[in-house]
């Protein structure tokens, strides 16, 4: 699959896309990475069951660099809630290795595109109709806190997203503040990618068929293409995220996950 000038130019034009909407959205970019990298790399020969599987790994390793961009930008804003990021973490990286070095590698690539619109589709219908959570509503404890990490980091793995499509929904369903949801699930991104690349580099080797410079399932010349933009739009994004008012972020959140989930359930479809 030859590296091109025009490839080079999609890529680039992802990465800054991605990183915008994750300072924006705490997604961590992945929501729109993967729909897009599916395209891409199955348009360049790449069989359409592991172009799935690439896409997914390596729009989450491109996430390690856009959290730590992502992060920084909210963080200055005191928008991070680090006490949940401690209490969410440990389960995380746990979910996540079991995401993605066990469950990732056996489950065909179609099938990973059907899970990927599902769960986009249902976070994103609780975030468009704008539930509101009971006032009494609390973050659980810690027990409650490992768990619900675990689950995060698990779902992203299979997706190969940051959580924010399930964290920052839990968050404001437990009555934390968009704002807050957002810069937090920005910060969670970094040990979700972290866990989820080592998984996905490990259950990848000795897979056949693979493009060249491919490292497991991640493909790296994609990955530096994307990382190096993204990282410049992020802080834009997190800027812009403070200025929004609650509802509307909340709409455009929901908006481009639907669209996103469309065509991951062709995909999904067209290849079982």
């Amino acid at each position: 699959m030859p590296f091109d000038p025009i490839l080079i130019v999609e890529l680039a034009l992802l990465g800054l896309g991605s990183g915008f909407l994750a300072g924006l959205l705490g997604i961590g970019g992945g929501m729109l990475m993967v729909p897009f990298i599916t395209f891409i790399v199955s348009g360049r020969g790449v069989a359409p069951d592991l172009a799935v599987k690439m896409a997914i790994a390596t729009s989450m390793a491109t996430i390690i660099f856009t959290s730590i961009s992502s992060v920084r930008a909210h963080h200055r804003r005191g928008a991070v809630r680090w006490n949940l990021v401690k209490g969410l973490a440990p389960g995380i990286v746990l979910g996540s290795m079991v995401g993605s070095l066990g469950v990732f590698a056996v489950l065909k690539g179609s099938w990973l595109a059907l899970f990927f619109a599902a769960f986009v589709s249902f976070s994103a219908t609780q975030m468009f109709l704008d539930k509101k959570p009971a006032p009494t509503r609390q973050m659980p404890g810690v027990p409650g806190q490992l768990a619900a990490g675990g689950v995060i980091g698990f779902l992203s793995g299979l997706v190969g997203a940051g959580g924010g499509f399930v964290s920052v929904p839990f968050m404001t369903w437990c009555n934390v503040a968009i704002h807050h949801a957002v810069a937090t699930s920005a910060a969670l991104g970094f040990p979700i990618a972290l866990a989820n690349v080592l998984g996905y580099a490990i259950s990848g080797q000795g897979v056949q068929d693979l493009p060249p410079y491919s490292f497991g399932y991640i493909w790296l010349p994609a990955l530096g293409v994307i990382a190096s933009c993204s990282v410049l739009t992020a802080p834009l994004g997190a800027k812009v995220a403070h200025k929004l008012p609650v509802k509307k972020l909340k709409r455009v959140f929901a908006s481009i996950l639907y669209l996103l989930a469309a065509y991951m359930l062709y995909k999904g479809l067209t290849t079982v």
